[in-house]
């Protein structure tokens, strides 16, 4: 399994919005959720690519399409706060 296939929804979004150059602060009020609890994520986003900042983030996402990184394996890219909860749901 690849460290993308370990990853959920809600942390694949994330992960974009950081590509994207958005804040802890401005991913939160997209969420819909707190900004500890878009640390967590980042944390948990860190271990499973196996990156250290937001910038090696960026970069790994960048080199695996930017936006587009998720559509081949059938997940979109937009997600509302009311996407976050169903995203869970399905991805765990």
């Amino acid at each position: 399994m690849t460290p993308r296939e370990c990853m959920t929804a809600k942390e694949i979004q994330i992960a974009i919005h950081v590509w994207e150059g958005l804040t802890n602060r401005e991913i939160s009020r997209i969420a819909g959720t707190t900004e500890q609890v878009i640390k967590n994520h980042l944390r948990s986003i860190f271990d499973k690519l196996g990156v250290w900042s937001r910038l090696e983030l960026a970069m790994y996402v960048a080199s695996h399409g930017g936006k587009n990184w998720p559509d081949s394996e059938g997940l979109g890219t937009e997600m509302d706060a009311g996407d976050w909860g169903r995203a869970t749901s399905v991805a765990g």
